[in-house]
């Protein structure tokens, strides 16, 4: 639970590098994650390149900061899939978990359904057969805000929803 807890959305990054083996232990726990079916149906891009990182912060609408990244992951599912989106989320969550489980901060930055989907697939020569999930630039925390959460009681019901 002290990764749940502390698990924060990071969108400033110092200016160090994450290594190539915490980027490896994020890519296995997305191959873990829970897939429908046991599809897999997920690949998943590692962007180091300034170039790159650059055009893709061009690109995505809320993702500005992905240029100030050390790296960033783009994940990608085989959209006849039926359950596409719900696999390539617990890929995605498995991902920024286990970053986090290294002091590496990340945030999610939506894809599927973003007008910049396609564009960031085809900036990354992804075939047409795939479509983004999400972006999820990472780092070393700059700077860490402490967002306001709801209580348990006011997220959850048991048995039967009932409003009072």
């Amino acid at each position: 639970m002290t990764i749940l807890k502390g698990r924060r959305s990071i969108r400033k990054y110092k200016d160090e590098k994450v290594s190539d083996e915490i980027i490896s232990a994020a890519i296995e726990g997305a191959k873990l994650a829970p897939t429908a079916r046991n599809a897999q149906p997920w690949i998943i891009g590692v962007i180091k390149e300034k170039e790159t990182l650059n055009k893709l912060s061009e690109l995505a609408t809320h993702g500005k900061f992905i240029k100030d990244a050390n790296v960033c992951f783009a994940v990608f599912t085989e959209k006849d899939h039926k359950f596409f989106v719900e696999d390539g989320c617990a890929a995605t969550m498995q991902i920024i978990l286990g970053l986090w489980s290294y002091g590496v901060g990340s945030c999610w930055i939506a894809g599927d359904k973003m007008e910049y989907a396609d564009d960031v697939r085809t900036l990354l020569g992804v075939p047409e057969r795939y479509t983004l999930i999400s972006l999820i630039p990472a780092g070393y925390p700059a700077d860490v805000t402490i967002p306001s959460k709801k209580s348990a009681e006011e997220i959850s019901f048991f048995e039967k929803y009932r409003e009072d």
